[in-house]
């Protein structure tokens, strides 16, 4: 006997409700995770406009100004936490879950800004800056192996990108108000934002899928799908570790797997390449030197007021890549991006160029760097800066996703390392001029590097992805 139509239309209006309930449950786990991604923003633009505070006696907390060399440190510091954090992730999250590893990251960003509220000397701000870094480092690895592994297939893409975003929006809260209050009132407001992050963790994030899977959950692995709206993944997401079972799990063994597996090694090759390119555009040097670089070019622009408007411009052009990273797919995105960010770094060193020589036509033209910057940011966070963060969400076998993006991450952190630790010395040596043109030639690098070996994710499954890479 067949139904009558109208039960089957309560039956279809049930299950729309139903994930349309459970997509939102998604989009509130993913806001408490990126509120940790407001804090990751401020920490990584939080030396641009302390530095200028710290140099001079009326503005920092310390007994005498710091000099150049160790403002280069403060600025680079941060790289040397961020590094160590991930391998925290790698060993953690398979051992005792995703979510303890969330918390931990959490709490380390609570300390650390209680580190900026009690500064009393350089080295307080040397250590508070490799904390932030660790801080930033497990959160990052963690938000992105989190999201990849709760997100629908259909939204992925949209909710990793995200992360980025809100990242953006921290640096820009630092821009926006950090030159306009006091040292230690920095430290208030990222604590504030830090506890927030903890406490939504703690109350509304469930530990992942996958991790459940992995430990042979299968029940709490199902009744954590269905509160994810993800009930019809259940076989898929368990079939995946069925011949792991009876087997013990070996920390050694998944870090081999990285290398010795097909896929493995396909991903690591190209998410670390992806990131270390993305560096070696230059974003962390500007985003750590933004100041600087302005007071260097000698702009007609006020430097503050100039970082400001770049922190605008990155968090409006980053709402471009959720918008179509379903629709049109990652590729386009990242090739598009790519073009427009090399473009725009060539115009800013031909300003140094012009600036070197002394032409007359300097001064017409002071509005240029903030214009060529303006572009480079847009175009930046329109794909190039957020586009592989979602890939690398998408990466990697299940039981080595963590490790192998832990090891792509810190490897793309010790070439930005290197960068803002060296980038005056750049500036001596090569002039503003050449050390642009190096960057923008790392972004046609990147565009053939993505033409060539970035595959599309569009649309595919975590387990689709990994046998298209094999």
């Amino acid at each position: 006997m067949e139904r009558p139509e109208y039960e089957y239309d309560r039956i279809e209006k049930s299950r729309r409700i139903e994930m349309d309930t459970s997509i939102k449950f998604q989009l509130l786990i993913v806001a408490c995770i990126n509120i940790g991604q407001i804090v990751v923003g401020y920490s990584v633009g939080w030396s641009a406009p302390i530095i200028p505070k710290l140099q001079d006696n009326s503005t920092s907390p310390l007994p005498e100004p710091i000099t150049d060399l160790q403002a280069s440190w403060i600025g680079s510091l941060l790289y040397i936490g961020a590094m160590s954090g991930p391998y925290v992730t790698g060993i953690l999250s398979n051992l005792i879950g995703r979510k303890p590893c969330l918390l931990i990251g959490g709490c380390i960003n609570v300390l650390s800004y209680i580190l900026v509220i009690t500064t009393k000397n350089v080295a307080m701000v040397m250590a508070l800056r490799v904390m932030s870094g660790l801080g930033m480092g497990i959160t990052t690895v963690c938000n992105i192996v989190y999201v990849g592994e709760i997100a629908s297939t259909n939204i992925r893409g949209i909710l990793l990108t995200s992360t980025g975003i809100v990242g953006i929006t921290g640096t820009l809260i630092v821009y926006a108000v950090v030159p306009y209050v006091s040292y230690v009132a920095t430290g208030y407001i990222a604590l504030a934002i830090s506890i927030a992050h903890v406490l939504g963790l703690f109350f509304f994030v469930p530990e992942s899928p996958v991790y459940y899977a992995m430990k042979g959950q299968e029940i709490k692995t199902a009744k954590t799908l269905n509160l994810l709206g993800r009930s019809s993944d259940l076989d898929k997401v368990l079939e995946t570790f069925a011949h792991k079972k009876g087997e013990t799990s070996s920390k050694i063994n998944d870090w081999i797997e990285i290398f010795t597996i097909k896929s493995n090694r396909m991903s690591l090759f190209i998410t670390f390449t992806l990131g270390a390119l993305q560096q070696t555009s230059g974003v962390a040097v500007v985003l750590f030197f933004a100041t600087t670089i302005f007071q260097l070019a000698g702009s007609s622009i006020r430097p503050d007021l100039a970082t400001i408007i770049i922190g605008v411009t990155r968090l409006i052009s980053s709402l471009i890549a959720p918008t179509f990273v379903e629709r049109s797919g990652r590729k386009i995105l990242l090739l598009v991006s790519m073009v427009a960010c090399a473009v725009s770094l060539g115009v800013l060193g031909l300003y140094f160029y012009l600036d070197r020589v002394k032409s007359p036509a300097i001064e017409s033209i002071g509005w240029l760097p903030l214009v060529a910057l303006i572009i480079y940011f847009f175009s930046y966070e329109a794909g190039f800066g957020t586009i592989p963060n979602a890939i690398v969400g998408e990466m990697f076998r299940a039981n080595v996703r963590a490790n192998g993006s832990a090891l792509a991450i810190t490897l793309t952190w010790l070439v930005g390392f290197g960068l803002t630790t060296g980038f005056n010395s750049m500036i001596d040596v090569l002039g503003g001029d050449v050390t642009f043109w190096i960057f923008g030639g790392s972004c046609i690098v990147a565009f053939f590097f993505t033409y060539f070996f970035v595959p599309e994710t569009k649309g595919k499954t975590l387990n689709e992805i990994q046998e298209m890479m094999s």
